[in-house]
This record gives structure tokens, sequence and C-alpha cells, in this order.
């Protein structure tokens, strides 16, 4: 298709439009976006275990190394301070003995071969880690892209293109860390927490218990926090998310801003957006910043009761000084885990916020459907039938009312009325961008409802008056009607049309580089590009929705040529608010407020003096 965007006639939401219901104000009496809510739910266990399902496809390569890893690097960082307590007790201040330099040589050695482990492990784990966790990013990030091409229009209608945009960039990147490294430092990190324990309990189990006592207080505490802190992140994805959408209207309205002189006022509404996003920032980093002040509380009492009780110990030799240091080092060990697992609970909670609204987006169906065992449109002659169609963009609120038309294979139909009357939802409803709330739309005796969307919006072609141009080149910009079209077919489709010529005086001629939206290409030369794209691809249903409104009067006349070489055999459909593009239509259907008030040829609708007649006068006595 040579255009696949579209909103209902009559119904248009423009990003700068919210849905009913769904804004509130701000103090200067301005829209906030209100597409996003915070959703109150509990740590969400399941959804986290279907996030991390990503990493299922990498198990094979994860489980072997990370387990041998994971493993190594434990069990040395372990050693180490038993190491050193035994070199207290057995070569530095054996009890009886002189201090054995031979033997403190000899843990020494050990003890460097054992650091040099530890630090070989953690680097090849954190930089396999990495490598892996940015393919996940990537599948992730590729998997919500898919999802979103199928969503139907009605999606996009009540979202902001920016609220969009970033559940693709910012939710999906405040998972890295998740990924690359946090998943598996929960696991190395409660290994090591397990590993001290049964080491504490087996040095000496009071003391231990003392020492521990502490830690379900700590937990008892911070979970209050948690609702609180995830909370506060759902907050913060929300307010990036209106920041981003604010950001999206203003830079694509910038001349409308500039040529209302409305600069000011643009900045003061985005420099509040900007100081609720800080304020929502800030107190979800504050929140998130109690864990470590828990933390050192927690662990300045723990090792409060280590050396008053430890040194009891000492003095009454139920422990050796050794023991008193290995406790030591291993409560200092314990509470570093303890430390990384609060981070990372908080890194969990950001995660969770960002997964749900990336979730949320997943979950979304397309409203828009294949059926199951939906058939392959053959190839169409371009019969198309709306029978007693009924359509409502919102409950209540009917755009068409009771539609029927019927235009034979190869007919030019022109659909003309006032703005609002139904024009362009009848092209949506034949696209299948909507569903009918009631009737049926037949191509070729083929509910279309009943066919598989591809093979039917491959065989129909819109020629919009809003036409996009993709950056890239020309070529590349005319090709994307057909994307196997050799150079030769590309520059037959644009001297068809009469684009050739202003394209030949361009720079780089067919290869000259344009911008997002064709900022380069005057509004005339953009709509030639897409007449070129539309007859490139060869569509049997040709949709022209005022294509010629925006050339001039000469290039025009050359359009009309090319648009009887164009309309030849195919079905075409025209919306023309000039409504001399529409005389020789063979069928011209007249609406007003979703309903057909006249049907005819020029001459006939012409002599029954009715609405399209009023419509005639009133154009030429403007003119």
């Amino acid at each position: 298709m040579s255009q696949a965007s579209m909103t209902g006639d009559g119904q248009q939401r423009s990003n700068s439009t919210p849905p009913q219901g769904s804004i509130q104000y701000d103090k200067r009496n301005r829209f906030v976006y209100q597409d996003d809510e915070i959703i109150e739910k509990p740590f969400n266990w399941a959804q986290m275990r279907r996030l991390l399902t990503y990493m299922k496809p990498y198990k094979k390569q994860l489980l072997p190394i990370l387990i041998v890893l994971m493993i190594l690097g434990t069990l040395t960082k372990l050693a180490i301070p038993f190491l050193i307590s035994y070199a207290i007790d057995h070569a530095i201040a054996p009890q009886g003995a002189d201090p054995s330099m031979k033997m403190l040589l000899i843990i020494t050695g050990t003890a460097f071969v054992l650091y040099v482990i530890q630090w070989a492990t953690n680097t090849y784990r954190i930089k396999y880690m990495n490598m892996i966790g940015q393919r996940i990013i990537y599948d992730l990030r590729a998997d919500l892209f898919k999802h979103l091409q199928s969503l139907s229009f009605g999606f996009y209608d009540k979202r902001p293109a920016g609220s969009v945009l970033v559940r693709v960039t910012n939710d999906i990147n405040s998972l890295q860390d998740l990924f690359t490294n946090g998943a598996i430092n929960v696991l190395v990190d409660c290994l090591q927490l397990l590993g001290i324990i049964i080491i504490l309990l087996f040095l000496n189990m009071k003391l231990a218990i003392a020492v521990m006592i502490t830690v379900p207080i700590m937990f008892l505490i911070s979970t209050k926090l948690r609702k609180m802190i995830r909370m506060a992140w759902q907050d913060v994805r929300i307010k990036q998310s209106r920041i981003n959408s604010h950001l999206n209207e203003a830079i694509q309205g910038m001349r409308v801003t500039q040529a209302y002189t409305q600069e000011k006022e643009n900045m003061t509404f985005f420099d509040y957006m900007n100081t609720v996003n800080l304020k929502s920032w800030n107190r979800a980093s504050a929140l998130n910043q109690t864990f470590g002040p828990i933390i050192e509380i927690t662990s300045a009492v723990g090792a409060f009761i280590l050396f008053v009780y430890g040194t009891n110990l000492v003095q009454t030799s139920a422990i050796t000084v050794g023991i008193l240091f290995a406790f030591a080092q291993y409560v200092g060990n314990f509470w570093e885990p303890i430390n990384r697992l609060g981070q990372m609970y908080s890194q969990m909670l950001i995660a969770m916020a960002s997964s749900e609204r990336i979730f949320e987006f997943m979950d979304e169906k397309p409203s828009v459907s294949e059926n199951r065992g939906a058939m392959l449109m053959p190839s169409i002659k371009g019969d198309v039938k709306i029978e007693d169609v009924v359509f409502e963009y919102e409950p209540g609120r009917p755009a068409l009312k009771g539609i029927s038309l019927h235009a034979e294979a190869g007919q030019s139909v022109a659909l003309v009325g006032h703005t609002g009357s139904g024009k362009s939802t009848i092209i949506n409803l034949l696209c299948r961008f909507y569903d009918p709330t009631s009737g049926r739309v037949l191509v070729d005796g083929f509910d279309i409802r009943n066919v598989q969307l591809d093979s039917l919006r491959s065989q129909i072609g819109i020629v919009m008056q809003d036409t996009f141009i993709f950056s890239g080149t020309i070529r590349d910009n005319i090709r994307f009607g057909r994307l196997d079209a050799t150079d030769e077919e590309v520059e037959r489709a644009a001297k068809a049309v009469h684009a050739h010529d202003f394209i030949e005086n361009m720079e780089n001629g067919y290869d000259t580089e344009v911008q997002e939206r064709g900022n380069v290409l005057s509004m005339g030369q953009r709509q030639l590009l897409s007449f070129a794209r539309a007859l490139l691809a060869d569509p049997r249903i040709l949709i022209l929705d005022e294509a010629t409104a925006s050339i001039d009067t000469e290039t025009e006349l050359k359009i009309q040529e090319a648009l009887k070489t164009l309309l030849k055999g195919r079905t075409s459909f025209i919306i023309a608010h000039r409504l001399s593009t529409i005389r020789n239509c063979d069928n011209i259907i007249v609406l007003d407020h979703g309903r057909i008030v006249e049907e005819g040829n020029h001459e006939q609708l012409m002599t029954k003096r009715g609405t399209y007649n009023g419509l005639v006068e009133a154009q030429y006595k403007y003119m």
C-alpha cells in the first residue's frame, strides 16, 4: 500500500486532543495527558517470571558457563576469610608455638591465587552477561515493535505518539540492568549468603544467631517501603511518557508554534511538565535511597553485637582471635550482598514499573484482527459492496448510519460531502482499518473480515492529501509501493505521473536524500511521489483522498492525464472537495452526517438540483 495512515472523517483525534474523559487540567488550564495510570497492584512475581522468560532462549548458553563461574567465584570468596583466620591462629600467633613463616607464605600464596580466580570469574561473568543481556533487550524491543504494528487504528487514536515511543525506548532501556547483571547477581548473592550463614553457624552457632538477629528487623522495615517505591517509579515513567508526548507534538507543530508566536507559552508548559517530572524523580530516588541507610544501621548494630559478644567469647576462650576475625570478615561480606539485594530489589521495582507498561501494550488486542482460518484473498477484480453499514468510533456517536453502495469492478466512485459527513470513514472500512459496528463490506463477494489482512491491503493503494515521506532517497520512497521493483520501473512510474522532471532537476536525482516527512520537497512534489508510489504498487482498488488538493492548477492538468492511465481497469474511490476533479466519475456519492443523500453521475445530480448542485454552485461562487 502506498500509505497506511488514516483517521476517521469527522472523528479525527490529533495528538493534541486526548480522548474524552482522559484529561486533567493544570493551573494554566492546559490539559495534561492521562493516557497512563499508576497500576495499583502488589509486586507481581508472575509478571516478573514472564519478563525473565526472555532469558529462556539463551539458557543453554547461560546455565553451564554461569553455574561454573558462580560456584567458583563464590567458593573462592568464602575461602579467603577462612584462610586468613587459619593463618592468624596457626601461622602468626599459634597457641604454645612459634610463628611459622613457611605456613604464612603458603597461605598467602593460596589467598593470592584465590583472589585472581575470583577476579577472573567475576570479570568474565559480567562481560558474558552484558552480551547476553543486550540480546535479550533486542528481542524484547523487537517483540514490542512487532506487536505495535499489528494493533489497530483505534489503539493509536487514543494515545499520543510520544506515549508509545517511550515504551519502546525508555521503558525497555530501564530493564537493561536487570538482564545484564541483575538477575544473575541475585543468584550469586543468594548463594554467597547461604554459604556465609553455613560457615558462621559452623564457626560458632550462638555468635552467629546473635549477629543475625537484626536481619528480620531490617526486612520488616524495608517491606513497608516496597509498595511506595514501586508506585513512585511507575509515576516517574508516566511523567516521562507525557514529556515525550509533548516533545513529539511540539517538534511536529513547530511551524505552527512559530507562526502564531506561541514559543513562550510552549516553553512555559514544557517547563511545567519538566518540573513535575523532576519532582516525581526526586521523590522516587529519595525513597529508593532509604534502603542504604537501613542496611547501614542494621550492619552497625550487628557489628556492635559482634564485637561486644565476640570479645567476651575470646576472653572466655570460647573462640579464638582468628575465628573472631573470620566472623568480622564474614559479617562484613554478609551485609555486602544484603545491600546489593536491596539495590537489586529497587531495580526490580523499576523493572516492574516498566514491564507493567510494556506488557500493557503487549497484551493489547487489535480491534481489527484476522479471524481464525481467514482465507488468502485471491487476485481481485475490484467489485465492492457496502451493505447497510453502521459504524461508531465511540459508542452512541455513529459516523455512518446504514450506508449501502455498490462499485462495480473498474468503476470510479467519488465521495463528496461536508467535513464530517463520513467520506474517510468509508475508506477506513474498505481498507479494514476498522470493522463496521453492523453490516458488512464485500470485495468480489468476499466479506473482508474473513480474509487475511495482508492479502487484502496489498491490493489496495491509497494516495492521501497529507502524504507521508520516509527518511531515505526519493527512489526508496517510490519503491515503498513495491519493494522488488527495478530502478527502471521506479522511473517509469515517476514519468507517468509527471514527477520525473522535478526529480531529475534535484542535485542527486532519484538518489536525493529526503528527511523525515520530506521537508526538502514541496507539498505538490510529495503528492506526485505518492502518485508514483501508488502506480508502482499496481493495486486493483485505488483510493485518492484529497490527493490533488495541494497541487497547482497546471500540475493538476498533468495529473488528470496521468490519472486516466492510473485509473484504467481499476476500481477507484475518490474523495475531493475540488469538485472539478470528479466530474467524469462513473458514480458520485453525496454524504451528509453519515447518510447517503444523493447518488448518480455529474449530469444526473446537477439535474436534480439538490445537495450536490448546491455544493458545485457554492464552490464556483467563491472561485
